[in-house]
């Protein structure tokens, strides 16, 4: 017999499921590109037509290791969002302007 979600989770000790909300929190905080537009309910085709380019250059640019800061702006802003880029030193963190058409 199969439980649901919520009863499993009842279950669960508050530091079980402090841990457990603190992974997932981790988990979307790095996510590859394939996975965000996935997690925004986003088909490559669909993407692609925000774009106006073709579905192979969106299954392309999700394999990339590397890309132009500007690229991924526009990939984001397709996706609904907008690119920040932070510099994050052990006395601060700096949000960096100017490099994503911002």
């Amino acid at each position: 017999m199969t439980k649901s979600f919520s009863t499993l989770r009842n279950r669960m000790s508050p530091e079980a499921r402090k841990r457990a909300a603190a992974k997932a929190k981790r988990m979307l905080a790095e996510m590859p590109l394939n996975e965000l537009r996935e997690a925004r309910r986003l088909t490559q085709e669909q993407l692609a037509e925000q774009l106006g380019v073709g579905q192979a250059h969106v299954s392309r640019l999700e394999r990339r290791a590397d890309m132009y800061v500007s690229t991924l702006g526009r990939v984001v802003e397709a996706m609904g969002g907008h690119l920040e880029i932070r510099a994050v030193f052990p006395d601060g963190t700096v949000a960096l302007k100017r490099l994503a058409g911002g």
